[in-house]
């Protein structure tokens, strides 16, 4: 299922907040000053169903140029917009403005509505979209479909909800909910008895109420309380939902709008980025190297200095590779789009895409870097190896099978898978045939599926370690070799997720809890074994009182792991308390120092038993060495 969100962009006071009032039924302007004043201020969410239901969740921007960069921290995660412009007033600065912020970060599908139609005459609104038209000619909007609307009287609301529809339907491509979360924070408050709540657009991957997640670049970590799509809580949320999130273990003063909430170790704080930065053609300022900005990515504003890497200038309309020094440390992704303004006065200059997140200080005008640069710009041979891994989300990818299907040389991709192991983008597990690859993101998707899948397990058997790995190999990685599993299974351990008892998969903190019932189950046991003794008891002839045959046996099996019940006899298991066996052993012991031949009737008569569990109790000696057979079924000598 796609989850939308759509955006409004335009001028101030050309509608856009009273046109989503007049889709939505909602007033998106929350606060006071918003209100009185009559603009919008800081970012409005709210939300509407198309006629097929798809829920669209909706973003309010502010029109006027004070409040920019609240503008730009609400276009994150937009898959739609209306380009709301005033039918009595046509395009201003600011609509503009905003269509090139648009353009910079990459958001193509859009919609012109002209609103307030019921101000004017039909040839005026034609003479309007006509202006448009040509204003908009050569920009992402030039093909835009256009609607004509009243907010006030319901005007074209259909033909524009019609449209929606139309093009989520056609052109709106899903968000992959199967790659590493990564919620840009864009709202931060708390409510009493709750602590603190996060707002935002999930951008990829998906987040489950009681996992855990880390706030960059703060550091710190929580568990998700409770999830909210559209103020109604929800046990997931998946990316392209507008959500909120209740992190309680984190003050409201500890996160700023600008952080980004992610797994731990999926994301690393920086200070420099390799960018492709363009300018503008309508900007009037020619930049240099070394130029103070603001920077806007994701939810973050921040200033920094770009570092010309290619030109000793850039002039309007030009493209450039350079480095951004920022003064602050964030978090950002390769790929991740972002807006630079003037830092005096503050006006849109440019913007462009992150070619790396976390890379080295580099030198101006070397050619070395300028060609890595632009490798990376146009998708060098490592982004293909990394696309085609990461393709295949059901089995890890061999190098020769990588080779085979890239029409190169595993000398040729060496490096490469190399840069991204290093990178952290890839797993490798070098094998006797061959070295395997398992992408980041679909190794993390495994690693959370079986921790999900464990904590299920552990709310339904509370006394078992967790789930046999032959298991887990079928259920999560059925086309993965065993030696490979065996593998992964050992670096989801060394990540601290999991950890193996004996042939057992469990989550790494997880500890047995010996509750009411466990410590009744261990008395009961405990009382018969006792008074059995040497005449051992069959499970079939424990009295388990009201407890049920399930849950004595894995009570039972901690007991034993913990040595102080055992499991005695190969064709017919029996039980009994670990210590009768250990003074057993001791009399086995004794008696060969003066016998050579042990008998099951020298069993039995030894320790006042029946011939049932005599034999029992010599298996068990053969088990720990202590006996050994010799011809007949019957006899023991000493194990040597």
């Amino acid at each position: 299922m796609k989850h939308i969100i759509i955006g409004t962009a335009g001028h101030i006071d050309h509608g856009k907040t009273t046109l989503i009032k007049a889709l939505t039924g909602r007033n998106t302007d929350r606060l006071k000053e918003e209100q009185q004043r009559g603009i919008t201020i800081d970012l409005g969410f709210t939300w509407f169903d198309l006629n097929d239901g798809t829920h669209c969740g909706i973003i309010d921007v502010p029109g006027h140029e004070k409040f920019i960069n609240n503008m730009v921290a609400g276009v994150v995660g937009m898959d739609l917009v209306l380009m709301v412009v005033a039918a009595d007033e046509g395009i201003m600065p600011q609509t503009r403005e905003h269509l090139d912020i648009l353009e910079l970060l990459g958001i193509e599908k859009s919609i012109l509505v002209l609103n307030k139609c019921d101000l004017v005459d039909e040839e005026w609104i034609d003479m309007v979209e006509m202006d448009a038209r040509e204003e908009l000619s050569g920009t992402i909007m030039e093909n835009a479909p256009c609607v004509r609307v009243s907010s006030v009287t319901g005007e074209g609301l259909e033909e524009l909800k019609a449209i929606i529809l139309e093009m989520v339907r056609d052109k709106v491509e899903a968000k992959d909910v199967n790659s590493i979360p990564r919620l840009p924070i864009d709202r931060v408050f708390s409510i009493p008895g709750f602590g603190t709540i996060v707002t935002g657009t999930l951008l990829s991957g998906s987040i489950t109420k009681g996992e855990t997640l880390t706030v960059f670049p703060v550091g710190k970590s929580s568990k998700v309380r409770n999830i909210q799509v559209h103020e109604t809580n929800q046990e997931i949320c998946e990316a392209g939902q507008r959500v909120a999130l209740n992190i309680p273990n984190i003050r409201r003063d500890e996160i700023y709008r600008g952080c980004v909430l992610a797994p731990a170790n999926s994301m690393e704080n920086t200070t420099l980025i390799d960018v492709n930065l363009q300018i503008l053609k309508s900007s009037t300022r020619t930049i240099r190297n070394r130029e103070r900005f603001h920077l806007f990515t994701g939810t973050s504003e921040i200033l920094c200095r770009a570092i010309l890497l290619d030109k000793q200038e850039l002039k309007p309309g030009e493209t450039g590779l350079a480095q951004l020094l920022c003064e602050e440390e964030i978090v950002v992704k390769r790929g991740d789009r972002f807006v630079v303004r003037f830092y005096s006065p503050l006006e849109t200059s440019g913007g462009g895409v992150i070619l790396e997140s976390n890379p080295r200080k580099k030198k101006r005008f070397n050619e070395g870097v300028i060609d890595e640069l632009k490798r990376k710009k146009s998708g060098s041979l490592t982004d293909v190896c990394e696309l085609n891994i990461r393709a295949v989300t059901d089995d890890l990818v061999p190098l020769k099978e990588l080779s085979k299907q890239m029409s190169h040389s595993a000398a040729e991709l060496k490096p490469c898978l190399d840069e991204l192991v290093e990178r952290g983008a890839l797993v490798e597990f070098p094998l006797k045939k061959d070295t395997w690859y398992w992408h980041a993101d679909n190794a993390f998707i495994v690693e959370q599926e079986i921790a999900r899948a464990l904590k299920n397990f552990y709310e339904k058997y509370p006394y078992r370690y967790g789930i046999p790995k032959a298991e887990i190999h079928n259920t999560f990685m059925k086309k993965v070799r065993l030696n490979v599993f065996d593998s992964c299974v050992n670096y989801m351990v060394s990540t601290g997720t999991l950890r193996i008892q004996d042939e057992y998969v469990c989550l790494a903190d997880f500890e047995i809890t010996k509750d009411e019932t466990f410590a009744d189950i261990e008395q009961l046991l405990t009382q018969q074994f006792e008074e059995a003794g040497y005449l051992l008891l069959r499970f079939s002839e424990v009295d388990k009182k009201q407890y049920s045959d399930e849950v004595v046996t894995d009570v039972l099996h901690i007991l034993i792991d913990e040595g102080k019940m055992v499991r005695v006899g190969i064709e017919l298991e029996m039980y009994t308390m670990k210590h009768f066996m250990d003074a057993a052993e001791a009399k086995v012991r004794k008696h060969f120092e003066t016998e050579d031949l042990l008998t099951i009737k020298q069993v039995r008569e030894m320790f006042e038993t029946n011939r049932k569990c005599a034999k029992p109790i010599i298996e068990y000696m053969d088990v720990i060495k202590v006996t050994k057979k010799v011809g007949a079924e019957t006899e023991r000598v000493a194990y040597i």
